[in-house]
């Protein structure tokens, strides 16, 4: 009853500014788990938490030498997720940065985002029939200067019959990734990093692998078309979907880019706002 009537108080006398802070907190952690969710970094996060419980109740029992165990294993298990959970912590920054920062790499014309896409799907389509390979990556948010550069720079418009020219067998650059920004295909012939999970079909090739790979480590759209089988597949955020029909696809990829274009839109509206009240601010 005490405990209660101190929660109360606590409650009535909270100032909004902790308020703030309990709520924004809360939202951290809570982003930072969804992040982790389904990881490698989820099981290592049990196990620490576990850890955390255990060194109390190893002092409360004096089990002297358990708790020394325990505290230098927590202590040298912080420096150690920061180096095996690299990929992952290095993928929350980034995650986090695409949340909060606009970015150039998004069409927010619609009829120019459509035309592309349309390019996109005519090439696709005639690629799988002629049993083609291809792997085809779209830029979002997240920059692809370092993939770019592994490749030979093109910069040129958006077309059906260059990106099936790019992937003809035997050419200097059908063996790699191209790369579209915005209306552009800025390079082709480039290397994407593989995956390493290890769960996904083993009837996959290296060109579907990449294509996970690429995803994994930023937000890119990758369009896959298989040499063997002339499926066509989409990975997007580390998951990779198949048996895509011209139609399939071109809902699809518009779908998410028209999501992405409208966010980023929202976003600029609350920057230009915020900017406003700034300068209202300042001026008064």
């Amino acid at each position: 009853m005490e405990l209660l009537q101190m929660l109360i108080n606590s409650i009535r006398y909270m100032s909004i500014s902790s308020v703030m802070d309990i709520l924004v907190v809360s939202y951290i952690l809570y982003k930072g788990y969804m992040l982790m969710k389904e990881t490698r970094a989820e099981q290592l996060l049990k196990g620490i938490i576990l850890l955390i419980f255990l060194i109390p109740i190893s002092s409360f029992f004096n089990l002297t030498m358990l708790n020394w165990i325990l505290t230098k294993t927590l202590t040298i298990g912080v420096l150690s997720i920061i180096i095996i959970f690299q990929p992952e912590i290095r993928s929350a920054l980034e995650h986090l940065g695409r949340t909060a920062f606009v970015d150039r790499h998004i069409l927010e014309d619609e009829k120019v985002m459509k035309k592309v896409i349309t390019e996109i799907v005519n090439s696709v389509e005639n690629l799988s029939k002629s049993k083609t390979g291809a792997l085809i990556v779209i830029e979002q948010v997240t920059g692809l200067g370092d993939i770019i550069k592994t490749g030979t720079r093109l910069d040129a418009i958006v077309s059906s019959a260059l990106l099936e020219n790019i992937f003809v067998v035997n050419t200097p650059l059908h063996d790699g990734a191209t790369v579209i920004r915005n209306d552009r295909i800025v390079s082709a012939g480039c290397f994407l990093p593989l995956t390493h999970n290890n769960d996904i079909n083993k009837k996959l090739g290296t060109r579907h692998r990449a294509a996970i790979g690429i995803s994994e480590k930023s937000d890119a759209l990758t369009v896959i078309v298989s040499e063997e089988t002339g499926t066509i597949s989409l990975a997007v955020h580390g998951r990779i979907t198949r048996d895509y029909t011209k139609e399939r696809l071109e809902n699809m990829l518009i779908r998410i880019m028209k999501k992405r274009s409208e966010k980023k839109v929202t976003l600029k509206e609350k920057v230009n706002k915020w900017k406003e009240k700034f300068h209202k601010t300042k001026s008064s």
